[in-house]
C-alpha cells in the first residue's frame, strides 16, 4: 500500500496526540520529552530531579532564599548572575564552604540569598516548561506541593528528571520516578498509566525510603563520592511545607513570598 506525504504527515499528526495523556487529570512523563508534550496542554508542571536540584531548591526557599534555575555551567551563567545580583553557586557538586547542587551545602543558607543554581536536568526542563504554574517537588514537600496543585486546579502533568549516560542519552532514575509517585498519590483526579505507574513505584518503597534511596544507583552512587549526607536529606519525607514556584524565572517559596519580593527580581 503506497502512503502519499500527506497521509504520513496526517499521521504523524495524530500520533503526537498518543503520548499526551490528555485524557487524564494526572499525567507523568520523563524529561525534557515529557516538558515538551505534556506542558503545553498541563495546568500546572511539576519537575522532580530528586538528587538532586528539587530537593536543592526546596531547601532554599524553605529558608527564605530565591533560586534562579540556569541551564549552563559556563561563563554565561556568571554573567546571568551578575544581571541578577545573585550569587553563583559552585559548579562543582562538593561541599567546600561554597552553594552548590549539593543540598547539603544550602542547609544554612540565609533568606532572601539570590542564588543562581546551574542545572544540567531540573534547571533545564524548569526553564522549558510553557505550563501555567511550574513548581518543584521532591519527597521532602511532596505533600505541601499536591495541595497547592490541587487549589490550582486543572490539570497536572508530573514530570520525573531522570539523570544522563555518559553519551548524553536519558537515564531513567528511580528516585524520580518515586518522588513522582508521592506526589502523586496526593492528587485527586483520573490519573493515566505512566501516572499510575509512578504512584505503584512508590507505594511498594515508601515503608522503607531510606533504604531504597541508598541501595538505588544515584544512591549508592553519591555514597561513593562522599555525599551520603545529601542522600539522607533527599530521604526525608513529607518534612518541609514549602512550595517552590517559578515566578519571573526563579523559585520562591509560594506559601511565604511577598508580591514586594518579586517585583525585585
Amino acid at each position: 500500500m503506497n502512503h502519499t506525504v500527506s497521509d504520513v504527515g496526517q499521521y504523524k499528526g495524530k500520533s503526537e496526540m498518543f503520548y499526551e495523556q490528555s485524557e487524564f487529570d494526572v499525567r507523568c512523563e520523563w524529561g525534557m520529552q515529557g516538558v515538551e508534550k505534556l506542558s503545553p496542554i498541563s495546568d500546572v508542571v511539576i519537575i522532580i530531579d530528586v538528587m538532586s536540584f528539587s530537593t536543592s531548591v526546596d531547601i532554599a526557599v524553605h529558608n527564605g532564599a530565591i533560586i534562579f534555575p540556569y541551564r549552563w555551567k559556563d561563563d554565561t551563567a556568571v554573567e546571568y548572575a551578575r544581571l541578577k545580583n545573585a550569587q553563583l553557586a559552585s559548579f562543582k557538586r562538593r561541599f567546600s564552604g561554597q552553594f552548590s547542587l549539593s543540598p547539603s551545602s544550602l542547609v544554612g543558607i540565609a533568606a532572601n540569598t539570590k542564588l543562581v543554581l546551574p542545572s544540567p536536568n531540573g534547571s533545564t526542563l524548569t526553564l522549558a516548561s510553557m505550563g501555567k504554574h511550574t513548581l518543584a517537588g521532591c519527597l521532602r514537600n511532596c505533600l505541601a506541593v499536591a495541595e497547592y496543585t490541587a487549589q490550582l486546579g486543572g490539570s497536572v502533568a508530573v514530570i520525573p528528571a531522570g539523570e544522563r549516560w555518559d553519551d548524553g542519552t536519558l537515564r531513567p532514575a528511580i528516585e524520580d520516578l518515586i518522588g513522582a509517585g508521592a506526589i502523586i498519590s496526593y492528587l485527586k483526579g483520573t490519573k493515566s498509566p505512566e501516572a499510575r505507574a509512578a504512584l505503584s513505584v512508590f507505594k511498594d518503597v515508601q515503608h522503607c525510603l531510606d533504604s531504597a534511596l541508598f541501595s538505588c544507583s544515584s544512591g549508592k552512587e553519591l555514597t561513593e563520592r562522599g555525599f551520603s549526607e545529601d542522600v539522607k536529606l533527599v530521604a526525608q519525607f513529607n518534612c518541609s511545607n514549602a512550595v517552590p514556584k517559578l515566578r519571573d524565572g526563579a523559585y520562591l517559596n509560594q506559601s511565604i513570598i511577598a508580591d514586594n519580593v518579586v517585583k525585585q527580581l
